[in-house]
Formats: C-alpha cells, structure tokens, sequence
C-alpha cells in the first residue's frame, strides 16, 4: 500500500496513516466525506506511523508539520457519521 501514495506530499502520507490505522473513513455512501471515528490509539498510531515514512530524499517528515496536518485532517472529518446521510439513521 505504501507504494499507492506519494511519500513527499504530506497531505498524502497522513491521509493514509489515518485511514490504514482506522482512525479515519470515508463514508461509504459519500466518498467525498471523512468520517473521524473518535479512536485516541487509533490517532495515536496514525502520528507514529507517518513518523516512519520516508521521503523521496531518505529523510523523515518534521514531527511538528505532522502535527499540524494531523489536526487538520482530524479537525475537517466528520465526527462519529457523514453529514450527508440521513440525520435518522444510526451513525454506530
């Protein structure tokens, strides 16, 4: 999987540590919808994991940079179900 993704785009590279560690999904009925599952471990692996990949260059990504684009990501999913589904079904 890791070869899918560009390893010097950092959007990418936390993109996919979130959705390979189930911290995130996107909606199955709206793929243009992330949906923040609410799992601290999972976030948490997610940072480690984007940690350890390297880039292009053989260096790593700066941890603070990680950070911000974490919180970006987590900050624009959905929490918990997708906006866009019926408000009446269940999100669980």
């Amino acid at each position: 999987m890791l070869a899918d993704i560009q390893t010097d785009d950092l959007t990418a590279v936390v993109r996919y540590a979130l959705e390979t560690t189930r911290a995130t999904t996107a909606c199955p009925f709206h793929c243009d919808v992330i949906v923040r599952i609410g799992d601290d471990a999972a976030e948490s692996h997610a940072f480690e994991r984007a940690k350890r990949i390297i880039r292009s260059d053989g260096t790593k990504w700066d941890k603070e940079a990680l950070r911000i684009e974490l919180g970006r990501q987590l900050g624009a999913a959905a929490d918990g179900c997708c906006p866009k589904c019926d408000t009446t079904a269940s999100c669980a």
